[in-house]
């Protein structure tokens, strides 16, 4: 049910939580066999295209984030036109993050406001995606020498892959995104992490945050599906409060590395927990 799996299908963004790190050890719980795949915080993709399934369901609440991948879908060819008028330079990086404090941004085109995140991304400092209250970009210029704003072989390589199987891309929320999920279906959650600590919150990558009664909610969505006679399987930090909601599931704890944070200190190996609802084959 898998296709070919060519190294150039990866993710086209930076993404603080993104899976890259922790995929050997996914891969050693996915089912070997399901029918459709769900992902309701798809986020930068990793687990989408390593697993590559041909016919998906893919979510994040984050709209550029979602433009982005149906941009790339459907007009790569635009896209990569438009990336390349970008500079990596301080003042000119200013000028284009703050687009979304104007008027005009309004103005954009779906292929322009791809092109804008994909070169924030690219530019800024350690590829965070964080809003400020009103939902504009804040993250400072990121003093990289020669960052790669235009990667067109990955972006092709993602057209290709999206363009030519069966996918669903939805903006909006997780309970939303799995509706149609049925028996033999199988969904992994990567939802935003409960937080290790009160100052290690990451909230800011949409304007709504993800707190304590999202995890709750996930948690019971998580039980729908597996009543349905889905095959779920969910990371989350292995904090004692997630350990506790999962506690009727399999739970392992697994070691994984994180590059991206706004504090250096909380970046490298830490603990997380992989929860399925069904026997790893």
């Amino acid at each position: 049910m898998l296709s070919a799996q060519p190294s150039l299908l990866q993710p086209f963004l930076k993404w603080a939580g993104g899976k890259r790190q922790l995929l050997p050890e996914i891969r050693k719980y996915v089912p070997q066999h399901y029918s459709a795949y769900y992902e309701p915080f798809v986020g930068a993709g990793a687990v989408l295209f390593d697993l590559q399934p041909q016919k998906a369901v893919i979510n994040d609440v984050n709209t550029e984030l979602i433009n982005t991948y149906k941009v790339i879908r459907d007009h790569v060819d635009e896209l990569i036109a438009d990336l390349k008028k970008h500079q990596a330079d301080k003042e000119y990086f200013y000028s284009i993050r703050d687009l979304d404090r104007q008027e005009q941004f309004k103005g954009l085109s779906h292929v322009e406001k791809s092109s804008r995140i994909i070169y924030l991304n690219k530019t800024c400092f350690n590829g965070l995606f964080r809003v400020n209250s009103r939902g504009q970009f804040n993250v400072p210029f990121g003093k990289y020498k020669n960052p790669q704003i235009v990667n067109e072989p990955v972006l092709r390589a993602v057209h290709d892959y999206l363009s030519t199987n069966d996918f669903t891309i939805l903006n909006g929320d997780f309970e939303q995104a799995v509706s149609t999920a049925k028996a033999g279906d199988f969904v992994y959650f990567d939802p935003p992490y409960d937080p290790v600590s009160n100052t290690a919150s990451f909230t800011s990558y949409s304007l709504n945050g993800f707190g304590k009664k999202d995890q709750e909610r996930l948690r019971d969505t998580f039980a729908e599906l597996d009543r349905r006679g889905c095959k779920v399987l969910l990371s989350n930090s292995a904090t004692d409060y997630i350990k506790d909601l999962y506690s009727s599931y399999t739970v392992r704890i697994v070691s994984a590395s994180r590059n991206i944070n706004s504090n250096a200190a909380r970046r490298g190996k830490i603990e997380e927990v992989l929860v399925m609802n069904y026997e790893s084959d």
